[in-house]
């Protein structure tokens, strides 16, 4: 059902209190005309009753004549920022920005990162953002988690269904998104409750195979039907099975970039508040499906560029695949069971 504007403006508030928001603190608003008026209007009204100094940027929309479809991770790298100089400063004196127009994946991001601005993505549907509030046990969850990622030498996943992926790691290092952004340089996305990393270049090997009810992002689409990928030396070097795997191979080799084929980051989900069955419930252009990304116990596999990381894979193509029943391995560790996160995060 439908927020009330004062119960959302609340929960904004409650963010940006998270992300240390208070008088001190300018808040920058960065929008376009396809952001949600509601999120800009409640940001706007959160940071002013937490008295910080905010403005609202606005970019006219941008469309890569590559790109595909309407949403927001369909096309990586250049963005409504690119190249608009004086727009960056702008937004590089900020100690926060709240995006609603979606600069994830290009360069400009990672500038303004370095700069100690902290970012924080909100692209979802408003009622989702109310659901998937942030806490400070959420932010806990993920960290004790990512105790043991960041010592992992080796992430191993298999599944009922025939998943048998290996990926040595320790090149690039651990990300966690909780929710909100509390720390200079950080950026993160409301909402959110996952991790991740990347594996070592040239190092990824195995099968990974899509079963009925495992989700394809960006199409936002189920699967019906088995998809088996093939992967050898980190790229994907085979996609088989039915009308589902001759259309991710088609979408795949549109780009015409054989760095599309890569694989980028893996991780897993551990927000219990996200839902698999959330997608269903929404239309295709209603945010990003954040709670398919997030879902607890999920195999969070994706496709395309690492350069986030200061890998040197810039590709626009890049895809979300959660993956749920999977057992994940760190080395001997297990962290997921049959697609339950283990319950010993205290450190």
């Amino acid at each position: 059902m439908p927020i009330n504007d004062s119960e959302f403006t609340r929960n904004f508030e409650e963010v940006l209190k998270l992300s240390n928001v208070d008088s001190t603190q300018t808040v920058a608003i960065l929008k376009s005309h396809y952001s949600n008026e509601r999120t800009v209007k409640a940001a706007m009204d959160a940071a002013l009753r937490l008295q910080a100094k905010v403005f609202i940027l606005e970019l006219p929309s941008f469309n890569h004549p590559v790109a595909m479809g309407n949403d927001m991770t369909a096309y990586c790298g250049d963005t409504a920022l690119t190249g608009n100089i004086a727009a960056q400063r702008a937004l590089e004196t900020a100690d926060l920005i709240i995006d609603t127009m979606m600069l994830l994946h290009s360069p400009e991001q990672e500038q303004i990162l370095k700069t100690g601005t902290r970012i924080l993505l909100a692209v979802e549907p408003p009622e989702v953002l109310a659901r998937m509030l942030p806490t400070l046990a959420d932010k806990k969850r993920v960290e004790q988690a990512e105790v043991f990622l960041k010592q992992a030498r080796s992430m191993h996943v298999t599944s009922a269904a025939g998943t048998d992926f290996y990926a040595p790691l320790g090149q690039y290092p651990s990300v966690t998104e909780y929710g909100f952004a509390d720390q200079p340089g950080r950026w993160d996305h409301w909402p959110s409750g996952f991790l991740f990393t990347w594996p070592n270049e040239n190092s990824a090997e195995g099968t990974l195979v899509l079963d009925v009810g495992d989700i394809l992002l960006p199409f936002k689409m189920y699967v019906r039907e088995k998809v088996t990928l093939e992967i050898e030396k980190g790229f994907i070097t085979g996609i088989h099975g039915g009308f589902e795997a001759e259309y991710l191979r088609d979408y795949m080799h549109y780009f015409k970039d054989p760095e599309a084929f890569g694989i980028s980051h893996i991780g897993w989900g551990l927000q219990p508040k996200a839902q698999w069955t959330a997608m269903g419930l929404y239309d295709k252009n209603d945010g990003m499906c954040m709670d398919a990304r997030a879902f607890n116990g999920n195999f969070l596999f994706s496709t395309g560029p690492n350069t986030e990381v200061g890998g040197s894979r810039k590709t626009p193509c890049h895809m979300d695949i959660p993956l749920r029943n999977c057992t994940v391995k760190l080395d001997d560790r297990v962290v997921v069971e049959h697609g339950q996160p283990v319950e010993f995060y205290s450190v």
